[in-house]
């Protein structure tokens, strides 16, 4: 009798420790989890999402035109999803240095990219480049902007002073002109002159817009080819003459450059359609989330307009239109392989 008397003395002790010495943690069946983590957890007992910031990896220099998007778009991303947005500039080989550490990126929200063609399918169409990634290896969130292409030449240049004067002297003379890397849309643009006109455009790559800009206006290079958001505030600087863009309709940006097709250049459109991904194999709750926030972010007129200021025009599609536009370009790629040299 007394020891199931002391036994019983122990186990009320025991309790009653076990009740002021664990802190605010109690483990009895159904009690509330007040844990440190316990603010992070959704009342189902999964995780919040997202609960700390995400990075978006932009895959050219700070600066140019694909680092202004971003960075312009992140206050609104970070009011729909609660967390900061922070952009990592991951410049070189085309884009490929920043799309490679995206799509080996950890598939769990927090990382993700902004994409933009045609360097993202030409780095990995050409047999010479060795990748196996294709757009199946990213989770497509939404598209963001269309940028066309443009033709610039610095204010001091007297040996053309419109589209036509140059086409006349490319056509006997080698002219430089800039892009922003190997099968980028510049590249692609002088190329396709080249076989149409027959002019000896010779291509001169660099890391993104903000190097080749630097190059052009500092005589390095003869001609800027690059998008209306690289050369907009530098026309209105009065530091370079915009001869056309590269578009089958005039920008509503640049409303009074005409496009190559007015000026009697046919056949030769070029533009960079910039959208945004995550890692392939991304859970589908939390790629909903990111869908609702881009296409909230994307809408909302002030970030149009301040996209517009810049010089970029917002053309939002979901993630289904924006894979399915990637897909068409990626075919209309294959059609010019022997333009871009592509041998197996």
């Amino acid at each position: 009798m007394k020891k199931w008397i002391s036994l019983s003395i122990v186990a009320v002790l025991a309790l009653s420790l076990g009740a002021c010495g664990g802190g605010n943690k109690q483990t009895a069946a159904g009690a509330k989890d007040v844990s440190p983590n316990a603010s992070s957890k959704e009342s189902s007992g999964k995780e919040k999402y997202p609960n700390k910031p995400i990075s978006v990896i932009v895959s050219f220099a700070a600066g140019g035109g694909m680092d202004v998007g971003a960075r312009v778009l992140t206050p609104y991303l970070e009011k729909e999803l609660g967390v900061p947005v922070v952009v990592v500039n991951k410049p070189g080989a085309g884009g490929w240095i920043g799309w490679n550490e995206l799509v080996t990126a950890k598939p769990d929200g927090y990382t993700i990219g902004y994409l933009g063609t045609p360097n993202l399918m030409t780095g990995y169409l050409d047999p010479k480049q060795k990748r196996k990634e294709n757009l199946d290896s990213f989770t497509m969130i939404a598209k963001h902007v269309t940028d066309p292409g443009t033709i610039s030449i610095r204010k001091d240049e007297t040996r053309f002073k419109n589209i036509k004067e140059l086409v006349d002297y490319a056509k006997t003379h080698e002219v430089t002109v800039t892009t922003t890397g190997v099968g980028s849309d510049d590249h692609i643009a002088a190329l396709k002159l080249n076989k149409k006109f027959g002019t000896k455009f010779k291509a001169v790559h660099t890391n993104g817009s903000a190097e080749e800009v630097t190059m052009a206006l500092g005589g390095h290079v003869d001609v800027l080819f690059a998008n209306v958001v690289d050369v907009i505030n530098l026309q209105k600087e009065n530091q370079l003459n915009v001869l056309a863009v590269m578009s089958e309709e005039r920008s509503s940006l640049m409303p009074n450059v005409p496009t190559l097709k007015e000026s009697g250049f046919t056949g030769v459109t070029s533009s960079a359609e910039r959208g945004f991904a995550a890692p392939k194999g991304l859970d589908s709750e939390k790629l909903a989330v990111l869908q609702a926030a881009f296409e909230k972010a994307i809408n909302d007129k002030e970030q149009v307009k301040k996209q517009a200021e810049s010089g970029l025009q917002v053309d939002y599609r979901n993630n289904d239109d924006y894979k399915k536009q990637l897909k068409e370009i990626e075919a209309g790629l294959l059609e010019i392989r022997d333009l871009l040299g592509w041998q197996e």
